[in-house]
């Protein structure tokens, strides 16, 4: 894909999903597939709600010093397009209904008709230790999301990785899972 292309749809993309609060100011991660082993990622300082291009740093399967002003999950963005070839765009985000849901829950089974028909059942990785966990988490992300042939992941405590064709379609399945999630916790409180 052309890098000013990708550019703009992660611009778009990221202002969105931060509005919906999937991002915080310097917290997630969004990326574009370029070709190969290129990609197209925030920076680490970036503010979400106003990427420009200074705050997108083109990286390769090189770890060169480009890496040292990226998101510090680069390489697990680089290893989900390594693995999965359907991968064009991915991301890290901390939607908080999901990640409140995930301490307490082992399976993430919506009940609302655009949860049940676009996600299904989502089993929550518990990564039990956090002391090591991102030196762990390049690795078990993208072996879960092959061994579980799934496009999305929910992580205990930590947020959901996703990965999609287009960049509308990842937030997209970012938003059915939080607002699935949202319904679920509802329909559970008394009122």
């Amino acid at each position: 894909m052309e890098i000013k292309y990708c550019a703009n749809e992660l611009k778009k993309v990221s202002l969105s999903m931060f509005r919906k609060n999937f991002f915080g100011v310097f917290h997630g991660s969004i990326s574009s597939r370029i070709q190969g082993n290129q990609f197209l990622i925030n920076k680490q300082n970036a503010i979400f709600d106003d990427i420009g291009d200074d705050d997108l740093i083109l990286l390769s399967s090189k770890i060169d010093y480009r890496w040292n002003d990226a998101s510090q999950d680069s390489l697990i963005h680089l290893n989900i397009y390594k693995n999965l070839n359907e991968a064009k765009f991915v991301c890290y985000a901390m939607p908080h209904y999901v990640t409140a849901y995930s301490l307490t829950h082992d399976r993430f089974e919506p009940l609302d008709y655009f949860g049940c028909m676009k996600l299904g059942g989502i089993d929550i990785y518990d990564p039990k230790n956090y002391d090591d966990w991102y030196e762990r988490a390049p690795v078990e992300i993208y072996k879960h999301m092959v061994k579980n042939n799934t496009n999305i992941m929910v992580i205990r405590g930590y947020g959901v990785f996703a990965y999609n064709r287009t960049a509308q379609q990842l937030a997209k399945s970012v938003a059915i899972i939080e607002n699935s999630c949202k319904l679920l916790m509802l329909s559970t409180n008394k009122c």
